[in-house]
Formats: C-alpha cells, structure tokens, sequence
C-alpha cells in the first residue's frame, strides 16, 4: 500500500527510526515492514521507517501530530520541539474531502516555514515564514486571509482559488523540498520499521 493521499507525515533528515519514534515518544512498539506499517497507519498509531537513504518518515493519519494540528495554536511549537531533537524535517497532510493542506518545514532546528490552508472554508489558519521558492513557482501558499473579503469583487475570488493548493500541490512540495512518498516504490523498502502510540494514547483508545 504505502504512504499516498488523505493522511500526514513527516520527513526527517539524517536520523534513524528509532531517534525519530524516540522524539515522538512512541510507546507499544512493534517492528513491522513498510507495506504493513504504513497501512497500519493509516487507521492507527505511528509507523517510522527509512524508505530512501538520508531520509526518515513517520506516517500516521490519525495520531500524527497526537491531540493538535495545523490549526492549532500548539502545533509550531510540536514542530520546534521536534527540531530541537532532530534538525531538518518537514511535515505535510492532505485531506482531499474538507481540503485541509498543510506544509511545515524545519532547517537546523529552527521552524522557518509552516502554511496551513482549509479551502472548505476559504480559511488560512496558520502562516509562518515566506514562500519558498517551490511554492512560488506552483502558485500555492501566497495568500493571507485578507480581512475585507465581503469586498471582493469576481477577479479576487477567481485569483483566491487559483492560489489554493490541493492534494498533488502538497506532493509535489514534498518532492521538491526532499521525498515524496508517491515516489517510492512497491516492495522497494527491505528494512522493517517501528509502530507505534505517542504519549496519551492507548491501542485500546484509537479509532479503527
């Protein structure tokens, strides 16, 4: 199966799966394969692996980042927190039904940018730093929320919507700032990887 859409990762840089559940304080660990772990993670828990050399992936749809998320006020310093520990890393989620994109992105412990955009609701929860230059040249992640949108005339709205990211804005981010799980292929990972719960929650307690 491995790591595609509707779900978050991170990407860290130079670390090895063990660090990087030990940052995240994964707890009932199990070592599994990459296709069982990522599809695990899908419906619970946290899966760490090295898919790719110089590259460390945690994936879960449902407890990564555990009791916060892009739109929330904690959610920066869960970022820097991890930085402190591990250095460069990047996170990304796509949700494609509420579109909920978000892209954060840590270089040598300090969070430099993080964009988070729910474009059910023409909302832009968080935005730190400026633009990279990926985003500029895909057009996504440009936009504040301006405060007088009832002002808008057609023009605003259509350049509004034009700079919304989707789902393949936020893979193609990914790829361009380091690895993009679409890009690895089946059955190409041959080291098994950890899964696991972060602190405050339990197998029994996640959702299946």
């Amino acid at each position: 199966m491995g790591i595609g859409y509707k779900t978050s990762w991170l990407a860290v840089r130079d670390a090895g799966p063990e660090e990087v559940a030990d940052a995240l304080g994964l707890r009932h660990r199990r070592a599994m394969g990459w296709q069982d772990g990522t599809e695990a993670a899908y419906r619970q828990g946290v899966f760490v692996a090295r898919p790719v050399a110089a590259w460390t992936i945690a994936h879960g749809r449902v407890h990564l980042p555990a009791g916060t998320d892009a739109t929330e006020p904690g959610f920066p310093d869960w970022l820097r927190s991890l930085g402190a520990r591990l250095g460069d890393l990047q996170f990304f989620t796509t949700e494609r039904v509420s579109e909920f994109h978000a892209w954060a992105r840590v270089d040598a412990g300090e969070l430099t940018r993080a964009y988070c955009c729910v474009g059910m609701h023409d909302d832009i929860p968080l935005r730190l730093g400026e633009p990279t230059d990926v985003e500029r040249e895909l057009g996504v992640g440009l936009r504040r929320m301006e405060e007088r949108r009832q002002d808008w005339q057609e023009a605003d709205w259509d350049a509004w919507y034009e700079a919304t990211p989707g789902e393949d804005d936020v893979m193609d981010i990914a790829r361009r700032w380091g690895v993009c799980p679409l890009d690895i292929p089946d059955g190409s990972v041959v080291l098994p990887g950890v899964h696991g719960f972060p602190p405050g929650i339990e197998p029994a307690d996640a959702r299946t």
